[in-house]
């Protein structure tokens, strides 16, 4: 159990993790015989993950009847990715608004970050209130673009490149088309956001 815990640990590259093995017996050895060798060890569980509880069935190869039960429950515990304040719905998230926090891993279903520079640069798709556990469902791709924010347009065409101003009337990600209003001729076109207040009206 501890070797695939140290070998989960390498695989995700856990840093600072600890961990407590809790056993509980199904049926006590008190009354078998002594097992003169080491006991061989079978899990029985279908789920493999070192996080989650196995079932393991000891028997003893000199005394046929000799079986016991046990039930082995790891928790880890791993300084994970906090909000050290509030992050509010649609900000780029800096290292600045970030801390680390030791959690037991075993009790976070919706996932967790063990780097902050996973996180930093991300969007926060909602309210993120401080001590809050960073979770993939709370991020999305930042917003380059913020609706009223004035942008640059640029369009290329057989080699030419042109530049004009231009105003967004949406949010925007990279990649996602809005709606931005040409501030030289004020019309509405459709453009897409290709950096931080950056649109190009030539796309396919």
């Amino acid at each position: 159990m501890r070797d695939k815990l140290a070998e989960e640990a390498s695989r995700q590259a856990w840093q600072g993790q600890r961990h407590r093995l809790d056993t509980s017996l199904l049926n006590s050895a008190d009354r078998l015989p002594a097992c003169t060798q080491m006991p061989s060890v079978t899990a029985s569980s279908s789920d493999l993950s070192p996080l989650s509880r196995q079932r393991l069935e000891l028997s003893c190869a000199d005394n046929p009847g000799w079986s016991v039960t046990a039930l082995v429950q790891a928790s880890v515990f791993l300084p994970v990715v906090h909000a050290a304040r509030v992050i509010e719905r649609g900000q780029t998230i800096t290292a600045e608004q970030l801390q680390m926090q030791e959690v037991n891993i075993g009790k976070t279903p919706r996932g967790f970050y063990s780097d902050a520079a996973d996180v930093i640069g991300q969007g926060a798709k909602r309210r993120v209130r401080a001590g809050q556990l960073i979770a993939p469902n709370l991020l999305a791709a930042p917003l380059l673009v913020r609706r009223g924010q004035q942008v640059t347009i640029v369009a290329s065409q057989d080699g030419i490149s042109a530049s004009a101003t231009g105003e967004a009337l949406a949010n925007g990600r990279e990649g996602e088309v809005i709606r931005v209003r040409n501030l030289g001729s004020q019309k509405v076109i459709e453009a897409q956001v290709v950096e931080e207040g950056v649109v190009t009206s030539t796309f396919r």
